[in-house]
């Protein structure tokens, strides 16, 4: 068997039921895959069902048409020594953390909607990121510094975030984290899960307050592909030893480029953009396509918020 495919659950659903499983088995019998028995990495929650002769496309569109409506989230790949990757990289907000710092920030200036509103049609890439965020910022200008801190205090990390790193830096792997957001808040995160190194922007503040500048040049999607590309070289890794992650239009090319590209949660315009993706599980779902068991993964023993 050359290839694998995973279904993996909402995790505390018990949506991965063996009726389930057989139902999506069934299905890749019936296009003529030459199919194993699931192996289960966690029981209800996900399995790794082996298979040939057929496109890892044609197995996946045959599992999600068995599986309905299910909340079961579906990922083919060719399988082998490449499946487990040695670099991660991930974006920031709304993948790794729950929310959109910016437009958290944009709270303290009473400006949420009005930035949310431009963060959504750049994510949708509806706009040219950089000037988008070059406006949200120029908007929050005189904001005062401690706005930063506060919008710190309610960030959340995603579940299943530091054990993703943990467990892939404990069998080797590189983690970066690439963000269009802030450095303040990215170094925090790279402290809080783990991750080797990280790359974002940077506002500009004097007296204590935002001057509503950036600091140039942005880093945008261009920038994550440039990353992605980068580290794999300098660690001379094939780029099918990545994994990229992210939910925006900024992280299409990094996620078209790796390996495994996988949108998290994604906005309707990026899903449509790329193959692989996470609608239902946690960022735990990440491990499991890597053909990760749960009883494998590392769980750091001190809770983020």
């Amino acid at each position: 068997m050359d290839r694998v495919l995973t279904l993996v659950a909402a995790p505390g659903s018990a949506a991965l039921t063996a009726e389930r499983v057989d139902a999506v088995r069934r299905a890749l019998d019936h296009l003529g895959a030459e199919g194993d028995r699931p192996r289960w990495l966690a029981p209800g929650e996900a399995c790794d069902l082996a298979f040939a002769g057929l496109a890892p496309e044609q197995a996946e569109g045959a599992a999600r048409a068995a599986l309905g409506d299910a909340p079961v989230d579906v990922l083919a790949q060719i399988a082998g020594p490449d499946r487990r990757k040695a670099l991660l990289v991930a974006d920031m907000d709304s993948t790794i953390v729950t929310s959109e710092t910016l437009d958290d920030l944009a709270a303290h200036a009473g400006l949420r909607d009005a930035i949310a509103a431009i963060t959504t049609r750049a994510m949708n890439g509806e706009l040219d990121f950089a000037e988008a965020l070059r406006e949200r910022v120029r908007r929050l200008a005189g904001l005062p510094e401690a706005a930063l801190a506060e919008t710190w205090a309610d960030t959340r990390l995603t579940p299943g975030a530091r054990a993703l790193v943990a467990t892939m830096k404990a069998h080797g792997a590189r983690c970066l984290l690439v963000s269009g957001g802030f450095r303040y808040f990215t170094g925090r995160v790279v402290d809080r899960c783990g991750f080797d190194a990280h790359v974002s922007n940077d506002v500009v503040i004097a007296d204590g307050r935002l001057t509503g500048a950036v600091v140039e040049p942005v880093r945008d999607r261009r920038a994550k592909l440039e990353t992605l590309v980068a580290e794999a070289g300098r660690l001379r890794l094939p780029l099918a030893r990545t994994l990229a992650v992210g939910d925006g239009a900024n992280d299409v090319p990094m996620l078209q480029a790796a390996g495994l590209g996988v949108a998290f949660h994604p906005r309707p315009a990026v899903a449509a953009e790329v193959r692989a993706a996470v609608r239902h599980g946690d960022l735990t779902a990440l491990l499991y396509a890597q053909g990760y068991a749960r009883d494998a993964f590392v769980e750091p023993e001190d809770p983020a918020p």
